[in-house]
């Protein structure tokens, strides 16, 4: 795990400025540091090393190939290299890095067919010495990051590139011109969807997808190479037709392949254990194939609600793990806060990415390397929104949308918070399904979706903050169009669950789930690795009929039945929690005289970004008590906490 970053310009590419573009993402790799510029083509990269395999000089990029064709600036794990190798058939290698092996794909099969080939996570930027020309390539899921861009005009023009949009701040040419437009992105889906960034004219290349660029075509060039829609869309018409016990088996064994291949390390690794289903699925598997016990990390919080630490020690004490718990207080959330522009680079309003910090930085206290559950959701069907769409949606969608409509009305007579205390007093009369966190703010978004006329505009609905964000900012604020808008893959034989599944496998898991992962991780130059998301077990999972997946009302059957090979089930058969903080008490509370510096009326007009009347509308509700609207204010804070830092 690394960070790169490079520039393409006549009179823009110099060793000093690739080594400031070095530094600023010093974090991401502080083991080792290394530039390479080639004067005739005005090309340089510059690479920071995280050490995971091949801690020798022998792994040192940028990296030339064997011919001298190609070099190398890579970030990510290529976990099948040495079956490379052995279809290569070298007598003599330099070391043993994957770094290597990739060069000689290239070298022997060209830059498509070796990508083709690899497993693994990775941005990669690749010269080609003799077509002079630059390939980016990012993994299929989208786990390593990779924003690119013209910038400046003239001859201080530049491409510029790199992990992180920090590096992009090292360079005279970038012009830092905020785009409202992202800002609207921001308020609906708690990030900035792929390819747009916060910045004009900076992107993110889309994962699965390989950019080319050239001083001959300066335009780049993109063309997916894995495609997510496909895989579901093949996968849906070519379903297993197996024995659910050979199906169970198959699954497990290919999960067990997979962990074993990314347990392969030369440095210190364990795993994050919330205690919930996928993670626990993983460090069972882990478990098992370890000689020793996996050290795992634990996050938990003093509101019962949100805690599933004392879950995770259970699980821990049974599996037999070096467990390491924290529980968090919202000073120490405080302090996080104070970081989370430099650390995320861009407004970024997943309130997750607190507890996502903290469990990082404990982690890497013992481990450089730690992998993860995420995932499970996406691939097989853990969401709560699945089990809305496939069990009240189908019933109320047949209704006339005027009594929809209605019945939308009559849930919001009641405020979420009275409805939390409601069901909250119910809990344990009610069956183990319908036992939920925050049931109240749950029924107050059903209420907001179930008078929509079909499911598209239902999964918008419920993957949205802000519903009409393009009012509250600003400017010429319009949203670009996203996956789950106007510029909607085809998934026309899917369901309307699996549509929703595919469409989180696309948008909400590479730009929210995994940027949030990806960015506290390296923040504290720890590697994560991500099992359920080798290409090998989604187009596997899409294989699967849709009853392997929510069956009776419980998600994730398969994952169960694999665990229940490994954990008793009263360990973890319990209602979903997800990984997130009180942030609704916090902003009432420890957090309030933050957030009413940043939401001051005289800020917020002086500023100029945003509606003043309706952000302080949702303020007002939310300290009253009255509504939750910690979300939504969470988008606004995050961007005004970012634009404090960056301007």
């Amino acid at each position: 795990m690394c960070g790169i970053a490079g520039i393409i310009g006549a009179q823009a590419c110099d060793k000093e400025t690739l080594e400031n573009m070095g530094k600023a993402i010093f974090h991401r790799g502080p083991d080792d540091f290394g530039t390479w510029i080639e004067e005739r083509s005005d090309i340089g990269f510059v690479h920071q090393r995280l050490s995971i395999l091949d801690l020798s000089p022998a792994g040192h990029q940028p990296m030339l190939s064997g011919s001298g064709r190609y070099s190398i600036a890579y970030n990510g794990e290529i976990y099948n290299h040495l079956e490379l190798r052995k279809k290569l058939n070298i007598d003599s290698w330099r070391g043993h890095s994957d770094t290597e092996t990739i060069l000689a794909g290239f070298d022997h099969w060209g830059i498509k067919e070796t990508i083709d080939q690899s497993i693994g996570m990775f941005a990669i930027a690749v010269w080609d010495l003799h077509e002079q020309e630059l390939t980016l390539i990012r993994d299929r899921a989208g786990e390593k990051p990779l924003y690119y861009g013209w910038q400046g005009e003239g001859n201080r023009k530049a491409f510029i590139f790199g992990s992180e949009l920090k590096v992009f701040k090292q360079h005279p040419s970038f012009q830092n011109n905020i785009n409202r437009k992202s800002i609207s992105l921001l308020l609906r889906h708690n990030c900035i969807p792929a390819p747009n960034s916060i910045f004009e004219d900076v992107f993110k290349l889309p994962s699965g997808c390989m950019l080319k660029v050239s001083h001959k075509n300066n335009t780049p060039e993109i063309k997916e190479y894995w495609s997510a829609s496909e895989v579901a869309n093949n996968g849906s018409a070519n379903l297993i037709n197996a024995d659910s016990k050979d199906v169970i088996d198959e699954l497990e064994s290919l999960l067990s392949g997979v962990v074993k291949q990314q347990m392969i390390s030369d440095v210190p690794l364990g795993a994050f254990l919330s205690g919930g289903l996928d993670s626990t699925t993983i460090v069972s598997l882990m478990q098992k194939q370890s000689e020793k016990p996996v050290k795992t990390f634990t996050i938990g919080f003093e509101e019962k609600i949100y805690n599933e630490a004392a879950h995770a020690k259970t699980i821990a004490e049974h599996l037999g793990t070096d467990h390491t718990e924290l529980y968090v207080s919202p000073e120490q959330a405080m302090e996080v806060i104070s970081r989370l522009p430099s650390i995320y680079d861009e407004p970024f309003s997943d309130s997750s990415q607190i507890p996502t910090i903290l469990v990082a930085e404990l982690a890497r206290q013992k481990v450089t390397v730690s992998l993860s559950g995420d995932a499970g959701d996406e691939l097989f069907c853990g969401y709560n929104r699945y089990l809305l769409t496939e069990g009240i949606w189908k019933r109320f969608s047949t209704l006339p949308i005027f009594l929809r409509k209605g019945l939308a009305s009559l849930i919001k007579t009641a405020s979420p918070q009275t409805l939390n205390t409601i069901f909250g007093a119910l809990s344990p009369l009610l069956p183990k399904s319908f036992r939920q966190a925050n049931y109240g703010d749950k029924l107050h978004k059903a209420a907001g979706v179930i008078g929509l006329k079909d499911t598209d505009e239902l999964y918008l609905g419920l993957v949205s903050h802000w519903n009409n964000p393009e009012k509250v900012v600003l400017g010429d604020s319009s949203e670009p169009g996203t996956l789950i808008t106007s510029n909607m893959p085809n998934l026309d034989n899917l369901d309307s669950v699996q549509r929703m599944m595919a469409l989180d496998l696309m948008t909400y898991l590479p730009d929210d789930i995994l940027v949030k992962v990806d960015r506290a991780a390296m923040s504290c130059s720890l590697e994560s690795r991500v099992p359920f998301l080798d290409h090998r077990v989604i187009e596997y999972a899409w294989k699967l009929p849709q009853s392997f997946k929510l069956r009776d009302g419980q998600t994730k059957w398969i994952l169960r039945q694999i665990l229940y090979r490994h954990v008793p089930q009263e360990l973890f058969d319990r209602p979903k929690v997800g990984f997130g903080i009180p942030l609704d008490s916090w902003l009432r509370g420890a957090l309030k005289g933050w957030a009413e510096d940043l939401l001051a009326p005289d800020v917020l007009k002086s500023e100029g970004f945003f509606d003043t009347k309706a952000v302080r509308k949702k303020w007002d509700e939310h300290i009253s008590g009255k509504y939750n609207w910690s979300y939504h204010l969470w988008d606004i804070l995050m961007f005004q906490s970012w634009l404090r830092e960056n301007r």
